[in-house]
């Protein structure tokens, strides 16, 4: 059979897309429109579970461009701003997106992402990709000629193989062509795990709040709550591996309980709640591969990085990757000989997000930069630039960054003025970050 395949039944496309989550499901039909050949392979059948509900308002123009806005719109919460509870803090903090520099994306999105991702991947078969899901990718052989080969099996048992001119890799964290180089590696300047359910009844905010995400602090890391359509919230805690190790033989639904009870404020958001999905967990939750691309290749969203999601950014930079991956993958189609300069424009902008988003994700449990979120001033219009970053819009023109640079010199000079309370904010965190092995951690 697999001789088979080698000589006879080989198929030809432009494009080859692993993986239909968010990046997948978006340069496949943005190159499809242009004309290319384009086969998406997705080894799941949507709509599957799938963490990462929360969306950003700088979402909201591409889903215009993919003609996905509506659909979109009817399973979508919608959230207007996002609201920060601090245990060290009187009063909490709410940032509305109205008050971002760029005033016209007020709102953003929360969603199941089964039905998200779903809309996503049929979007692409109707713009024109050729969608096989429930495939799954075996091999992927880089040739001489600097064509691609990969080899996929379908959950029914046949196998199939395409030559493509490139090959996309958008396998989330499966990160198939990282681990494949073995170019996968811990991101050393952060590591934290995740535990994760559905809940129902949840108690939340009234009016146009209601679709808010809220953020609390603990003081083991924090927790997201994340309101959905037909009474679903999503509840998380994201937390560092010595914490993890503390679970003992507790379930992990009673691991989570516990840790909800130690903070009053989501515990009496939760009073009335009951758990509707199984308690769920994942640790090596942020990592990063030493290149985002080669020859003929490219890996978007999670298959290059994935950082902590505090802010929400990861379906954002996923689907930003897809469009940016579209672009870079029209250009040397069309024109080999600019291919260098193509993928060189891709890789910075494949960085630029994940620097901006992480230069705060490590800082935003230092008690100094928590005084900044939950007291922020707006001089020099520091606070619609952090408010733009928090929207996801930091891609395109909007003039933000002199008043970023300004807010992270103002962070600089307090960890000055207050040197022992910077230091012992710097130990901590090192004792945070430290890794624990302990593979009996994420079993339930």
């Amino acid at each position: 059979m697999e001789q088979q395949i080698q000589q006879g039944e080989r198929r030809r496309c432009d494009v080859l897309v692993i993986g239909g989550g968010p990046a997948g499901s978006t340069v496949a039909p943005l190159l499809a429109e242009k004309g290319y050949h384009v086969v998406l392979l997705e080894k799941a059948r949507h709509p599957r579970f799938h963490i990462g509900e929360s969306l950003l308002p700088a979402n909201l123009p591409l889903f215009e461009r993919l003609g996905i806005a509506d659909e979109v719109k009817a399973i979508g919460m919608e959230k207007w701003a996002a609201e920060f509870v601090s245990p060290y803090h009187d009063a909490t903090q709410v940032f509305h997106f109205a008050d971002a520099w760029d005033k016209s994306m007020p709102y953003a999105y929360q969603v199941k992402r089964a039905e998200f991702d779903d809309v996503l991947i049929r979007n692409a078969a109707r713009k024109g990709a050729e969608v096989h899901q429930g495939c799954r990718v075996q091999a992927v052989d880089f040739q001489p000629d600097d064509r691609v080969v990969v080899r996929a099996r379908h959950d029914d048992g046949r196998e199939e193989a395409w030559q493509a001119r490139f090959v996309v890799d958008a396998s989330g964290r499966d990160t198939f062509l990282a681990n494949r180089f073995q170019i996968k590696h811990r991101n050393p300047r952060h590591n934290s795990s995740a535990v994760y359910s559905h809940f129902a009844h949840a108690r939340r905010h009234e009016g146009q709040a209601e679709g808010n995400i809220t953020i609390f602090w603990f003081d083991h890391g924090w927790f997201w709550f994340i309101p959905m359509m037909n009474d679903t919230t999503s509840v998380g805690m994201v937390t560092w591996p010595y914490h993890m190790k503390t679970k003992g033989a507790r379930s992990l639904r009673q691991f989570l309980l516990d840790n909800v009870a130690t903070c009053p404020e989501l515990a009496e958001r939760l009073q009335d709640a009951k758990l509707i999905t199984e308690v769920e967990a994942t640790g090596n939750f942020s990592y990063v591969a030493e290149r985002t691309h080669g020859p003929n290749y490219l890996m978007l969203g999670d298959a290059y990085a994935f950082i902590d999601p505090v802010f929400s950014s990861g379906v954002w930079l996923a689907m930003h990757s897809g469009v940016i991956g579209a672009e870079t993958l029209d250009a040397c189609l069309k024109n080999p000989a600019a291919a260098p300069a193509a993928l060189k424009r891709f890789d910075a902008k494949m960085k630029h997000g994940p620097k901006q988003f992480s230069w705060f994700i490590y800082r935003v449990t230092n008690p100094i930069m928590r005084d900044f979120f939950m007291g922020p001033k707006n001089v020099f219009r520091v606070k619609e630039a952090l408010l733009s970053v928090l929207a996801g819009d930091i891609f395109d023109r909007t003039p933000i960054w002199r008043s970023v640079w300004v807010f992270k010199a103002l962070y600089y000079a307090a960890n000055v003025f207050q040197p022992q309370r910077a230091l012992a904010a710097w130990k901590q965190r090192r004792f945070n970050i430290r890794k624990v092995d302990d593979p009996a951690l994420y079993n339930a």
